[in-house]
């Protein structure tokens, strides 16, 4: 089932949930409509960005898939907008742009994946799916994990430090999940990209270094997150 442009309601059959495409080029949209009906996941697509925001606000999606250069408000400003609101719907940024700066940019506003066109539409399912399958871990996640001032819940996908709650995109939460659990083992770029993101490291490590960047900012003082030149990363207090 495809939704176009007005509200529909999902049909109960299409229990992996609805993604929510923002892309104004209907060739593009078609695909991914196309591979993602496939997967058995709804969809719903918007070609202009002001509709592309109002319908992440109403329909819920358990993902969005926005194109950056988008009619009346660019995907940057719909990401931006959603994160000041406290929407931490997974975003994956698809854009014909391929300069490192504009993917930090897109990431460090919340963004949880960035896309490159011409992609395989198979790729992007594939990420979709691992986004999903991240946010569902939760359900057979175990108890909280405390690191020195920092308590991070499973369940709940609440953060404190210090007490004090703290936002994280849901990328971010499985990136500082997957450390903390991991305490003191140090863990290569390529071993977050596989364990983490789900995928090989054909999309470059740089990914993993601006999700721990951000986090370590999140953290402030208080962040167990430290860097093993030449390695990776590893979460654990300072002896």
């Amino acid at each position: 089932m495809v939704f176009h442009g007005t509200l529909s309601v999902m049909s109960p059959d299409l229990a992996k949930g609805l993604i929510l495409v923002i892309e104004d080029e209907r060739a593009i949209s078609d695909l991914l409509r196309l591979y993602l009906t496939r997967e058995g996941f709804g969809v719903q697509v918007e070609s202009d960005g002001l509709a592309g925001l109002r319908a992440a606000r109403t329909l819920h999606p358990i993902a969005i898939i926005c194109d950056v250069g988008l009619p009346s408000m660019d995907g940057t400003e719909i990401c931006r907008q959603l994160r000041a609101e406290g929407n931490w719907t997974p975003v994956l940024f698809c854009t014909a742009r391929d300069d490192e700066v504009d993917r930090v940019v897109g990431l460090e506003l919340g963004a949880d994946d960035y896309i490159t066109k011409p992609f395989s539409p198979r790729e992007v399912a594939a990420r979709v799916k691992a986004v999903v399958r991240r946010a569902a871990h939760a359900a057979s996640a175990t108890g909280p994990l405390t690191l020195g001032d920092v308590s991070l819940d499973p369940v709940t996908r609440r953060v404190s430090v210090a007490g004090a709650q703290i936002q994280l995109t849901a990328t971010e939460f499985d990136l500082l999940e997957h450390l903390m659990a991991n305490q003191g083992k140090v863990l290569s770029r390529e071993q977050l990209l596989s364990e983490v993101w789900g995928y090989a490291a054909i999309v470059g490590t740089r990914t993993v270094d601006v999700h721990v960047a951000q986090v370590r900012a999140k953290l402030g003082d208080h962040s167990p997150i430290r860097t093993v030149r030449g390695v990776g990363y590893s979460a654990e207090l300072e002896p």
